[in-house]
């Protein structure tokens, strides 16, 4: 088990580092106006989307590993997982938000503020928080 919760462990911090450097190159391209840079920004962001949504993969099947196969989280006095469960879904949400958003920009067709996307740079930080928590203090 303890190999399972290992490498769960080792792809949620390869996944969260895409969820975090995505949006800030989503930022970065609100703000410019240089098509060369523009298309450079592009590119980087389709390779680190793909990339992110590999690592994704192997995150989500070992953490169901552990909760189906070994039960963490079954059983009476572990409400913490269905709260963590709900928020994985959110944070599997957020991935497909930025997806999303990455091919507005590959359409030009992109309204927001680079304001807004700092805003929507800061949710995978809070979720991270809430599920790290949940797990580790399981508050109910």
């Amino acid at each position: 088990m303890l190999w399972i919760k290992s490498l769960h462990i080792v792809f949620i911090a390869s996944w969260f580092a895409g969820l975090f450097y995505l949006p800030r190159i989503l930022v970065n391209l609100a703000q410019e106006t240089d098509t060369a840079a523009t298309q450079r920004l592009l590119l980087m962001a389709r390779k680190l989307y793909r990339f992110m949504s590999i690592l994704s993969l192997p995150a989500i099947v070992f953490g169901a590993w552990l909760w189906l196969g070994y039960g963490i989280g079954k059983g009476p006095g572990n409400g913490w997982m269905h709260a963590k469960l709900f928020l994985v879904i959110l944070v599997i949400g957020y991935h497909h938000a930025c997806g999303s958003l990455l091919k507005k920009f590959e359409n030009g067709v992109n309204t927001r503020s680079h304001t807004w996307f700092r805003w929507f740079n800061e949710v995978p930080v809070l979720l991270l928080l809430a599920i790290v928590i949940l797990v580790v203090v399981k508050p109910f």
